[in-house]
């Protein structure tokens, strides 16, 4: 079950509620009891678990298994990235 944010847009009450998906939105603050208490947007809250969803993502200079040792002079990436700025 999905855990939605409330926020009460009268007296800024805030709390997380624990709903199935077919549950109807909460209406009544529970705070002040008006009927202004909203569900709010806030990020999904998952991960990615994994050993292959990266290989071809942001593979500047990250460790790879079968990647040859580099020389800190000469990185594989031709340097001017986010690792090796220039």
């Amino acid at each position: 079950m999905p855990i939605y944010e409330y926020r009460c847009e009268d007296c800024g009450f805030q709390k997380d509620h624990l709903q199935k998906m077919s549950d109807a939105p909460l209406a009544e603050c529970p705070s002040c009891h008006s009927g202004r208490y909203v569900r709010q947007i806030s990020a999904a809250g998952f991960q990615l678990k994994g050993t292959g969803w990266y290989a071809t993502d942001f593979k500047c200079c990250g460790s790879d298994k079968n990647a040859k040792a580099e020389s800190p002079a000469a990185p594989a990436c031709g340097g001017g990235c986010a690792c090796h700025p220039s």
